[in-house]
C-alpha cells in the first residue's frame, strides 16, 4: 500500500472512531475487540520504510516515543470514557469531555514528535502513525473490555469515568 493509500485509511479510521466515540455504544461480550488493532498493525509492519535506514537511532526512539504516547492515549481515553449498564443487562459507553481533550493533547503530542523528526531530517512514514493508532484503539478497547467485566453499577446504572463523582466539601473553619 502506498503513502498516501496509507494517510488515507489513517484518516478514515480515525474520523470514524473519534465521530462515533461520542455517541453512546454497546461494549459487545465477544472477545474480538483486538481485530481491527490487529489488522491495522499488520498492514502498517507489511510496509517498508517503519525504521528510516539512514537515520535508525532516531528513527526507532521516534517510533517507541510515538508508540508510548499511542498507549497512553488509549489508556487516557478509556479511563475517561463512561460506561453503564442497562436493565437488559448489556453494557454500554460513551466518551466524555475528557476523552476529547486526551485526543487533542494526543494529536499535539504527536504532531510535535513529527516536528522533531523533521529536525532531525529522519524519513517518517505513515506506517508508524498507523501502528501507533493500532496501538491506541488496541489499549483502549481492552481497558474497556476489562472495566465493562469488573462492572459494578451504582443505583443508577451508571459507572463514573475517572474523576466523576469526585466531590469535597469545603468547610469554613469557625474561630
Amino acid at each position: 500500500m502506498s503513502g498516501l493509500m496509507n494517510a488515507v485509511v489513517i484518516v478514515a479510521v480515525a474520523a470514524v472512531v473519534i465521530a462515533r466515540q461520542f455517541g453512546a455504544r454497546r461494549i459487545g461480550s465477544d472477545r474480538r475487540w483486538w481485530i481491527v488493532p490487529a489488522v491495522l498493525a499488520v498492514v502498517a509492519l507489511r510496509e517498508p520504510g517503519v525504521i528510516d535506514a539512514h537515520h535508525q537511532v532516531e528513527s526507532s526512539l521516534l517510533l517507541g516515543t510515538e508508540l508510548l504516547t499511542a498507549l497512553a492515549i488509549g489508556a487516557g481515553w478509556a479511563w475517561t470514557t463512561r460506561i453503564w449498564t442497562e436493565p437488559d443487562g448489556s453494557v454500554w459507553s460513551r466518551s466524555t469531555k475528557a476523552g476529547g481533550a486526551v485526543w487533542i493533547a494526543g494529536i499535539a503530542l504527536r504532531l510535535g514528535l513529527f516536528g522533531i523528526g523533521a529536525q532531525l531530517g529522519v524519513h517518517q512514514s505513515s506506517s508508524a502513525l498507523m501502528l501507533g493508532l493500532a496501538a491506541t484503539l488496541l489499549v483502549r478497547s481492552g481497558v474497556l473490555t476489562w472495566r465493562a467485566q469488573s462492572l459494578e453499577p451504582t443505583a443508577t446504572g451508571q459507572v463514573p469515568a475517572y474523576g466523576d463523582g469526585v466531590r469535597r466539601v469545603l468547610r469554613k473553619e469557625r474561630l
